[in-house]
């Protein structure tokens, strides 16, 4: 059973950094993973884009955390990590880990994340 698990969501002051790591278990053939990354969801909003890295490292940013937020992948261990710095109170969301394997989205249960002013 392919499952993700999220850590490090928390409560930090605006400037602050935070670390999300993301585990993928039950996977067979890294081979088919085509895709991991975060997505976030405010309250009352809709789930939108954080950052994704594809298969062959093409990296996806959504325009609000571009210079702030940097996505990485450790293919050894099936984990995809997001680095936040100067964070902001409007980045204050759930972030849920995502993956795309074998062509079916997955997702993690999601984190907190909020950013106090």
């Amino acid at each position: 059973q392919v499952q993700l698990v999220e850590s490090g969501g928390g409560l930090v002051q605006a400037g602050g950094s935070l670390r999300l790591s993301c585990a993928a278990s039950g996977i067979i053939s890294v081979f088919s993973i085509n895709a991991m990354g975060w997505y976030r969801q405010a309250p009352g909003k809709q789930r939108d884009l954080v950052a994704t890295i594809a298969r062959d490292g093409i990296l996806n940013y959504a325009d609000s955390v571009k210079g702030r937020f940097t996505i990485s992948r450790d293919n050894a261990k099936n984990t995809v990590y997001l680095q936040m710095n100067s964070l902001k109170p409007e980045d204050t969301a759930v972030y849920y880990c995502y993956m795309n394997y074998m062509v079916r989205d997955y997702w993690g249960q999601g984190t907190q994340v909020t950013v106090s002013s």
